[in-house]
């Protein structure tokens, strides 16, 4: 049966596609971007995952990054001793990048994901260098480079250097990526992580749009224009099992992105008033009792993540919460992708909550409480201001505490957990051999032995000068990569500039 195509709005009405964007960025019906987030162990590892997800249908993947990557780490750090590939790949130079994406057409992907906050300008860096390799021009492929360094502070605590010279680092991507890579995301602005760390919907828009400001504030500042960089930004928010508001948050972030950018910034590119958003089931709500429960779940966030009009999409994997997911619940959860995007005919309508009273009112609701809340951010100074004397974090810390209670209280129901609690059967959970630790090392000191070490120094040095001059660092770091440097090289002498990060003890 032929679907009917519906987009009724009253004469006078928004639009979608129409400024303020409430409806949705395009006039169109388009199908969102089925990316999944994926990575363990050492690069030919994930390497063999990512094609199995390809040839399942994915049109763009997450790269999960070990934590030692993440923290600017080599694997044979003293300090990465258990971590390596563990929650993620472990990436330490060019080299393992060169086999993460072995036999995969850059061309043909709609988008690389990545977790690389901290380290942004070395996963930039990377991906320039790679291209070069193969000849390809990095304008034909997609990078989405997360790189909102800021939330790592209140949210996720992988901060290497202190908040001031952190966000610099961040806003020499943008920079470069403005100005030479236009086609790529060089910002994906992160509520979802301050959501998982307990903000309720209102603070995890609100203290995003915040970092941004910071972001944009910092690119001015340095002659780039807010035209030059806003259209090629995502936001990056979770979404809950609270239905109705989590649909009403996007429409209510999309409206509220527009008017800051065009009332406070004064954009005229319309592109730049556009929220694009990368919506992700949370991993919060899954639950490591009943786990298969979380398929439920996870197709619940799924339909309100259609529903609102997202332009690309992750789903948890019913597993995830007693590890990394095995390949089936990985596959899993993209069908449910799937399933949503090609079975339900949500695809062929924009908007199609538009005009529910609920749905509505909950949009204007969120509206003004989180411009309330922006207002009170910048009443204190703006987001570094609010990193440097833990107000984020206070606040984060209390509003999961208020989460904790309501669970434990019964206020808020979770099946299987406080109301209907049964004895499963234990699933059989991913395990990483601890050998690929072992293996990665191997490969790390080969590496070192081969490469041309004077090259190696030259090129630090450059990094080191550039970074103690004050200028845009990417250059010097894409040379640096270019000469096989390594991740912790390339942090470790940017330290030696701006030093480590030590906490408030406010917080």
């Amino acid at each position: 049966m032929r679907r009917l195509k519906v987009d009724y709005a009253p004469a006078g009405a928004e639009r979608p596609g129409e400024y303020p964007y409430t409806r949705g960025v395009s006039a169109e019906p388009k199908p969102w971007i089925m990316g999944q987030y994926a990575g363990f162990g050492t690069a030919a590892d994930s390497n063999r995952r990512f094609k199995a997800l390809l040839e399942a249908g994915v049109t763009g993947f997450s790269v999960a990054l070990d934590l030692p990557t993440q923290m600017g780490l080599d694997s044979d750090d003293p300090r990465a001793l258990g971590e390596v590939g563990r929650v993620g790949v472990a990436i330490d130079s060019l080299a393992d990048i060169e086999i993460l994406m072995d036999g995969i057409p850059l061309e043909s992907i709609s988008q690389v994901r990545t977790t690389a906050n901290s380290v942004g300008y070395v996963w930039a860096a990377m991906f320039v260098a790679l291209a070069e390799k193969r000849g390809v021009d990095p304008g034909e492929f997609g990078m989405f480079i997360q790189n909102d360094v800021l939330k790592e502070f209140i949210a996720r605590g992988t901060q290497i250097f202190p908040p001031e010279p952190s966000l610099r680092l961040a806003v020499d991507t943008i920079e470069y990526v403005a100005r030479k890579v236009p086609t790529w995301v060089p910002l994906a602005m992160s509520g979802y992580h301050i959501r998982e760390s307990g903000a309720d919907a209102v603070q995890e828009i609100a203290f995003t749009f915040a970092n941004a400001r910071a972001y944009l504030d910092e690119a001015v500042r340095r002659g780039v224009a807010v035209d030059e960089v806003a259209p090629t930004l995502f936001t990056f928010l979770a979404i809950t099992m609270d239905f109705l508001p989590e649909v009403a948050k996007l429409r209510a972030a999309r409206r509220v992105w527009a008017r800051l950018m065009r009332d406070t910034y004064g954009t005229r590119d319309p592109r730049s008033q556009q929220l694009r958003i990368f919506a992700f089931t949370a991993g919060s709500t899954l639950t490591a009792q009943q786990p298969l429960n979380n398929v439920a779940r996870t197709t619940v966030e799924t339909l309100a993540a259609a529903l609102a009009g997202v332009q690309t999409l992750h789903v948890s994997a019913y597993d995830e919460a007693l590890g990394v997911p095995t390949e089936a619940a990985a596959t899993l959860a993209l069908r449910t992708q799937q399933v949503v995007a090609n079975e339900t005919g949500l695809v062929d309508s924009l908007d199609p909550l538009a005009g529910s009273y609920a749905v509505e009112s909950l949009t204007d609701d969120l509206e003004r409480r989180i411009v309330d809340e922006m207002s009170r951010i910048e009443q204190r100074g703006g987001a570094l201001a609010c990193i440097e004397s833990g107000w984020f974090a206070r606040e984060l810390s209390d509003a999961a505490y208020a989460y904790a209670r309501q669970i434990e209280t019964g206020e808020r129901i979770v099946v299987g957990v406080n109301r209907y609690p049964a004895e499963t059967e234990p699933l059989d959970v991913f395990r990483v051999d601890p050998a690929l630790e072992k293996a990665q090392v191997r490969s790390l000191v080969a590496l070192r032995k081969r490469r041309d070490a004077r090259a190696v120094a030259v090129a630090l040095d450059d990094l080191t000068a550039a970074a103690e001059a004050g200028d845009n660092i990417m250059p010097a770091c894409i040379d640096a990569i270019r000469a096989y440097a390594t991740v912790g090289e390339i942090v470790a002498r940017l330290r030696t500039v701006h030093g480590p990060w030590t906490p408030s003890t406010s917080y």
